[in-house]
């Protein structure tokens, strides 16, 4: 993009999150369906593409979030929702360390 700096190009491009959860043993039925509540209330979100859970073979309480989004901006409104808020809050009475989320562009 001629004439953006790299601030203004990275807010206007595809990004995904990451978000990577460890859950408490016995918690992740209850988990799970917060994951889902928190999809279904993302996927009308402005700029939401897509989004999938996966869990850890390895490690079955490390549960890694990947979504997609238009923009840096669209995700930063989206984290920002008092819905998801509530949602998070909820979530992170269930982990055994502070849930961590990184934001990735394509190189």
């Amino acid at each position: 993009m001629i004439g953006c700096n790299k601030k203004e190009e990275v807010g206007a491009m595809a990004v995904r999150v990451i978000i990577d959860r460890k859950v408490k043993k016995g918690k992740a039925t209850e988990l799970s369906k917060l994951l889902r509540e928190l999809r279904s209330k993302a996927m009308p979100a402005k700029g939401y593409i897509s989004g999938e859970t996966l869990r850890s073979l390895d490690d079955p309480q490390n549960y890694v979030v990947i979504t997609t989004w238009q923009s840096v901006d669209n995700w930063k409104t989206w984290e920002k929702d008092r819905e998801r808020k509530k949602i998070q809050t909820r979530i992170e009475k269930l982990m055994s360390r502070p849930t961590k989320a990184r934001i990735y562009v394509y190189a």
